[in-house]
């Protein structure tokens, strides 16, 4: 059957449909635990093609077959979001192009399968940049990037990527193509009034949010950031201007297919200060780290990595951080760092006085390479197995900063009762940590355990008022979970934004929704591997 599709859709698009084992093999997998075989892959090569795709997948969903639609930039997406059983739209063949830069508007037009590396790069070249990017920007998507909504070292000052994003190409479920962007009162009016999808759209979301606005008013997390479900709550203002970005910049493609992105831009700088900070209590870094947050003189960013990481990196190659970390090894490691400046501001040095037990800091380049290379030995670890065991990814949680020692503990608790020695680092300023324990997946007994600690982790991070969603989306993995975070009254809501988009379900079905535990047990993966992005190092 996937042959004939594969034959109807090239007789009508400019891109490669391909339907090979081979092909199909290497797109059954991304960068999660999961494995789900798709039936043909589509090579778009315009928005056209996309278009075309989304209406002919409708037209069947009209008369009962279903075969979803999955967008999907490098792959390395570790929720499950880039795999799935239908169409993978695969953008980076083709649809890979700057369009145009604007470096006096500070804008730059961009096609979603473009490199995020590269596009810095050009940037750079312009004296300008997009602080809010993901770990892995040298292998990753800008268009997989705002799918996921991604956030990173930076995320602390500037947020995630969604704060960048000025306007969308977009192609909806039915295959008719809108741009969205920030809308006036005015301009809203004259959605509203459209008899197209676009304008049955924004009446519904309109609708949907007016007649439960008070209850939206409680989805706001304490939490710097959330990536769980749909932002609801940030699209429609006080002063009636309306926009459709947050909810899709962080859908995952499960409400259309972003086609085009105009993103802001910001002055680039090299010239940064970094502080390498020694602390010795969880309590003592809480603290410091809720002065930071209330600091006037924000950090671009508060980056952690504790005892257990360190540990794991000198028993892997003592000689990596050799000269670089004492022994013995001390329980955190805080990495601050302020662009535009050679020294931190006298407030973040009372911090430190206050709270840590010793601090260094630097303004010279080749200095602040050492304080890199401690910051980023847990890259080691990732890339590292023991045998079948890997380190697996699973958990991209946050919780409010003045929770983080408890947070901590409940980590180590789960290590703990589950027999783990797993590394801990994460994006310290925003509250999110992430640990990754190896585990086997062709093992029995390691394959119940995932679920065992899934549903311990999950609880903890829910329990204190977190995100289980935070860096990245739900995917597949953290769908489940979704309705924990927001109680049964609000996720209904953001159930009824999907079905609004896209009423059949032809866009990247079982992400973020319709996903259950017990549906994990039939996509694990028998194996897991980072084969995918060695030719770059794995990125935490």
């Amino acid at each position: 059957m996937s042959s004939r599709v594969a034959h109807y859709l090239q007789e009508h698009l400019l891109g490669e449909v391909i339907d090979s084992s081979d092909a199909r093999r290497y797109f059954s997998c991304d960068g999660s635990v999961f494995q789900i075989a798709p039936s043909l892959i589509v090579y778009p090569r315009n928005e056209n093609d996309i278009r075309k795709t989304a209406r002919f997948t409708w037209q069947l969903a009209e008369r009962g077959r279903l075969i979803p639609i999955t967008p999907r930039g490098a792959g390395t997406d570790e929720t499950g979001a880039a795999i799935g059983s239908g169409i993978i739209l695969a953008f980076t063949a083709h649809m890979n192009r700057i369009l145009e830069l604007n470096t006096k508007a500070k804008t730059v037009n961009v096609e979603p399968g473009i490199n995020y590396g590269k596009l810095q790069q050009v940037l750079h070249t312009h004296g300008q940049y997009i602080p809010a990017y993901p770990p892995g920007i040298d292998y990753s998507t800008i268009g997989g990037a705002i799918a996921n909504n991604s956030s990173g070292e930076n995320s602390f000052k500037f947020g995630s990527i969604r704060n960048f994003v000025k306007s969308l190409r977009f192609v909806l479920a039915n295959g008719e193509v809108i741009s969205v962007g920030n809308l006036s009162k005015r301009e809203l009016s004259k959605k509203l009034g459209l008899a197209t999808f676009e304008g049955e759209i924004y009446r519904s979301i309109d609708i949907l949010i007016e007649e439960n606005s008070e209850l939206i008013d409680r989805m706001k997390l304490h939490t710097t950031l959330n990536n769980s479900g749909y932002a609801l709550s940030e699209v429609k203002h006080k002063d009636g201007s309306f926009n459709l970005i947050p909810l899709i910049a962080g859908s995952q493609g499960t409400l259309g297919i972003i086609t085009e992105a105009q993103l802001a831009t910001e002055d680039y700088d090299p010239v940064s200060c970094m502080v390498m900070a020694e602390f010795d209590s969880a309590e003592k870094m809480q603290q410091a780290v809720v002065d930071f947050n209330a600091s006037k003189e924000m950090a671009d960013s508060i980056e952690l990595i504790d005892q257990s990481s360190l540990e794991e990196v000198f028993k892997l190659n003592p000689n990596h951080l050799k000269d670089l970390v004492s022994v013995p090894l001390p329980r955190f490691l805080v990495f601050l760092r302020y662009a535009n400046q050679k020294k931190p501001p006298k407030s973040a040095r009372k911090i430190l006085e206050t709270y840590a037990k010793s601090f260094d800091v630097s303004d010279d380049p080749e200095e602040q390479i050492k304080f890199i290379k401690v910051k980023e030995a847990i890259n080691l670890v990732i890339a590292h197995n023991e045998g079948l065991l890997r380190p697996l990814p699973l958990f991209d949680g946050s919780v409010p900063v003045d929770r983080l020692r408890e947070y901590l503990e409940g980590l180590d608790n789960i290590n703990k009762s589950n027999h783990l020695h797993a590394a801990i680092w994460g994006h310290l300023g925003l509250g999110h940590l992430t640990m990754k324990p190896r585990l086997n997946l062709g093992h029995v007994g390691d394959r119940q355990k995932i679920f065992r600690i899934l549903e311990e982790y999950n609880q903890l991070v829910i329990g204190l008022g977190g995100t289980v969603s935070s860096t990245s989306g739900d995917g597949r993995l953290k769908a489940p979970y979704t309705q924990y975070v927001y109680g049964p009254e609000l996720y209904a809501l953001m159930v009824k934004v999907k079905q609004i988009f896209d009423p059949y379900g032809t866009l990247n079905q079982g992400v973020k929704f319709n996903s259950s535990v017990e549906d994990f047990k039939t996509i694990l993966r028998s194996d897991f591997s980072l084969n995918h992005i060695y030719d770059h190092l794995p990125r935490a």
